[in-house]
């Protein structure tokens, strides 16, 4: 069976159009800013490739003009998904000057065919590389697989790219487009079979980034942000292992709303409920790194404070009602007070529900005693 590169490529422009058009459909409406990176990547590939197809027979410099502007657009918009998914990544300035430079640098240098092809696929090359480097040593938790295959898929596109740009520009035997070379028509086989795989691979850090939000909503609180009950556990487990295996101080506190019934009774519940996020918020601006807080149920809020003993945690306390006081009247209309109850890790204690039991047993004495105060458990 005889190969031929135009048909090659238009099934992959093909193939792209169709994957560009059902992608949303798969992926919904309400889909994260790097799925919408990666939709518009693939169909900036589609339509640089039908440019480039169409260019043969029609406005040459204006059509493959477009084409290398769309395909190296296609990874710029490759390359935003990947900073979403893995965070800040390499070479980013470096990677829009090759996205401005190659459609240019080909459009200025059309009527010399070696320049043209060497600029675009050099550049073009060079691109694809800098966007696989971005698929390595993310900064967010991320899965290796889908990373590798990308990676992959990058690296072949590029190689072969810069294949076709040195015989283009250095050789006689890439004379057009549509030269039935073997490495060009080894490029393109490549090309596609890297299309599918690529594909797969956004999809599968696609669906990695949908797990990780459902387990992020699973494990927080919808009104104030915070971790909820679950989450606190879950982490608070892991802090309490890692304060136990290194013999470290961990300190408690549970808290609760003074009067938060009588709150929601006389005012409503959204006079309660936005004091449970003006609580929240002085929380989070009170907390230190390695704090971990929490809306437990209701009015009732836990913090855990690793490396702290009790007087990390009459400190924490005391900046906490000291933020309260300062903003409780002016942003609510009425004053906020709270309980507290502190207690810190016993030798050979190794259980959190146990250090969180003589936490919410010291506040219980707390709101007994009268309220708006600090007790530490015995």
């Amino acid at each position: 069976m005889t190969l031929d590169f135009v048909t090659l490529m238009t099934v992959m422009a093909a193939n792209l159009f169709m994957i560009s058009a059902v992608l949303p459909l798969i992926m919904g409406r309400d889909v994260s800013r790097a799925a919408r990176c990666v939709q518009a990547s693939l169909l900036l590939q589609a339509v640089g490739w039908a440019a480039i197809i169409a260019s043969s027979t029609l406005w040459d410099q204006a059509l493959s003009t477009v084409a290398i502007a769309c395909q190296t657009a296609a990874q710029w918009a490759l390359y935003r998904a990947l900073e979403e998914w893995l965070g800040p990544r390499p070479l980013r300035r470096t990677l829009l000057v090759l996205v401005v430079a190659a459609p240019l640098g080909y459009t200025l240098g059309f009527d010399h065919y070696a320049w043209r092809v060497g600029w675009a696929n050099g550049l073009l090359a060079a691109t694809l590389c800098v966007v696989a480097r971005a698929t390595q040593a993310p900064l967010i938790l991320a899965d290796s697989r889908w990373r590798h295959l990308l990676l992959g898929c990058l690296l072949s596109s590029a190689l072969f790219t810069l294949a076709r740009g040195v015989l283009g520009a250095f050789t006689d035997q890439y004379p057009s487009f549509r030269t039935p070379h073997p490495v060009n028509l080894a490029a393109a086989v490549v090309t596609n079979v890297s299309l599918v795989l690529g594909t797969v691979a956004v999809l599968v850090a696609w669906r990695y980034e949908a797990e990780q939000k459902l387990r992020t909503l699973a494990m927080t609180d919808g009104l104030t942000g915070l971790l909820n009950r679950r989450g606190f556990t879950h982490q608070g487990e892991n802090l309490m292992s890692h304060a136990w295996r290194h013999r470290l101080p961990m300190t408690a506190l549970m808290l609760d709303l003074d009067h938060f019934k009588q709150i929601n009774d006389t005012l409503g519940h959204e006079a309660g409920d936005r004091a449970l996020q003006l609580f929240a918020r002085l929380l989070g601006e009170t907390r230190r790194t390695g704090d971990l807080i929490a809306r437990l149920g209701g009015e009732e809020f836990g913090v855990l404070l690793l490396h702290n003993t009790a007087p990390a945690g009459e400190a924490f306390d005391r900046r906490l009602r000291a933020r309260l006081r300062e903003t409780s009247a002016a942003e609510l209309g009425f004053e906020l007070d709270f309980s507290a109850g502190m207690a810190t890790l016993n030798p050979g204690e190794n259980k959190l529900s146990a250090l969180m039991a003589r936490a919410d047993a010291a506040l219980y004495d707390a709101k007994a005693s009268g309220r708006g105060r600090l007790m530490a458990a015995g």
